[in-house]
């Protein structure tokens, strides 16, 4: 038989003694209730109590349950025990302690528990003189102190319950929608919308919200010339590099050109010398404008000697300026003008009267009742003036005009004709038309010797602005004008001098 030893419970504040069984595991709670309690304290995540422990403890009842209390212990020692040891089955191997997982430490939101007192340990009772030690053992108590317990790590008390986090309250997203009046956006304040209509009142949406810039995803330009637009057709369109920048300075110039207008506007040609390409101006001014816009463009030549400006666009002057000025009264509908102009491209054309024999002066009072049949059914009229300031229908065309065009020349000459122009006009009471005129210098005659770069600073002090149209064979034959035979250049000096005449539409 071996030695029984007995050992307090583990539990702190339960005296009944256990016997420790040698080849047995080690107990060290006398029941289950009391291992439950002792997991508790130390943290709930301790295995070690698991094993041949439980089986131990939930298989013993009565008499042969190994556990005494007291006298009663140390009475079943020799006896009762001896025959629980007999009918024990074989001691197993104690089981692998599992490593015990790192206690949770308390939140900010958990209360600290209270720092618990050490558990007093009983002193070694004197041995029992009934039961001396047997030979081949030594003396030891009949009580030995149990051993001090782990130290307890802090856990809440088991009458406060542990607060739960509460899962926060779902919210809904905020939709992202664009910047547009009819959109709410986020106000200053939390919860609180404010609307894009004045004073906070939400608008109703209508028809005018959609529109190519509100529901059209940005698209990128296409290109039209050069290895961009080669690649571009090539690829059937599925490789887009983009335009050059040459091209983009152009759509920026046709968007100015195709700028919206409210009525019509009249545009004035006019230039103190001749022979430096007036009428040149006036033809392709309105042949870009007239391609480039969706309404009427119509040209007059209001030279009264025998204009040459149906001869550069048309050829066609059979029918004149003065023939219309003859049945003025019975003009009513656009089919009715058309009778007496002919068409270059989309631009109309009204030529002046060619016959010297049959010509005669054409004066104030005819051009402003010319002008005042076009101007109900045309948008933009242009006048091709006669050479000199000082005749009858050059005071009309002054007067009438929306804006005006002086035509000079990056020379001696041509330069300051161009200038004493100016100082005319200013002379006779048009100088708010000079601040907003447009200096047009023909390049066709050009001299290295000329300081180009003074000559325009001279022009772009008195004026708006100052367009140089390059030389260009086409231009410099004199003959019959046609956009697709003029050089990149020369179109785009056109495009240049319309956007700035354009953009006086809205005012």
């Amino acid at each position: 038989m071996g030695d029984v030893a007995l050992q307090q419970c583990a539990l702190p504040g339960c005296e009944v003694m256990i016997e420790q069984v040698p080849g047995k595991p080690a107990r060290r709670y006398c029941s289950a209730a009391h291992r439950a309690a002792g997991r508790r304290l130390r943290g709930g995540d301790d295995e070690s109590d698991y094993g041949a422990e439980d089986e131990a403890v939930l298989s013993s009842d009565g008499a042969g349950s190994g556990v005494t209390v007291g006298a009663v212990a140390r009475a079943n020692s020799n006896g009762e025990s001896g025959a629980a040891r007999k009918a024990s089955p074989r001691p197993q191997p104690p089981a692998k302690p599992v490593p015990r997982p790192p206690a949770a430490r308390p939140t900010a939101h958990t209360p600290a528990p209270p720092a618990s007192s050490p558990t007093p340990v009983s002193a070694p009772r004197p041995a029992d003189p009934a039961h001396p030690a047997r030979p081949g053992q030594s003396a030891r108590p009949a009580h030995p102190a149990p051993p001090a317990p782990p130290p307890v790590r802090p856990q809440p008390p088991a009458s406060t319950p542990r607060p739960t986090q509460q899962p926060a309250a779902y919210q809904a997203p905020t939709p992202q929608h664009p910047q547009h009046p009819y959109y709410p956006v986020s106000a200053p304040g939390y919860g609180q919308q404010e609307w894009g209509a004045p004073g906070g009142q939400p608008r109703m949406a209508t028809a005018a919200d959609l529109t190519d810039e509100t529901i059209v995803r940005p698209r990128a330009e296409r290109p039209t010339t050069g290895w961009r637009g080669a690649v571009y057709m090539a690829s059937g369109g599925r490789m887009n590099p983009g335009v050059s920048e040459v091209e983009a300075a152009r759509n920026v110039l046709l968007r100015r050109v195709r700028r919206h207008l409210p009525g019509a506007h009249q545009i004035a040609v006019s230039s103190l010398k001749g022979g430096v390409g007036k009428t040149t101006v006036s033809a392709v001014l309105g042949l870009t404008l007239a391609e480039h816009r969706g309404d009427r463009v119509v040209a007059v030549d209001a030279n009264p000697d025998a204009g040459t400006l149906a001869d550069r666009l048309t050829g066609e002057i059979g029918v004149t300026v003065r023939q219309m000025l003859d049945n003025i009264d019975e003009i009513d509908s656009l089919t009715a003008v058309s009778h007496y102009t002919s068409l270059a491209g989309r631009l109309q054309v009204l030529a002046s009267e060619q016959d010297p024999a049959m010509s005669e002066a054409f004066n104030r009072q005819e051009y402003e009742q010319i002008c005042a049949v076009l101007a109900r059914f045309y948008n933009i009229i242009i006048t091709d003036s006669g050479t000199g300031l000082v005749h009858s229908a050059m005071e009309g065309t002054l007067a009438l005009a929306d804006s005006l065009v002086v035509v000079g020349a990056p020379t001696v000459d041509g330069s300051s004709r161009a200038s004493k122009t100016l100082d005319w006009l200013v002379a006779h009471g048009y100088a708010e038309q000079v601040a907003d005129a447009v200096v047009v210098l023909c390049c066709d005659r050009v001299s290295p010797e000329i300081d180009r770069e003074r000559v325009r600073a001279h022009f772009l002090g008195r004026t708006r602005a100052v367009v140089e149209i390059p030389y260009d064979p086409h231009l410099a034959t004199g003959g019959r004008l046609d956009l697709g035979a003029m050089r990149d250049e020369t179109r785009y000096a056109f495009l240049e001098l319309g956007a700035l005449i354009a953009d006086e539409f809205s005012a």
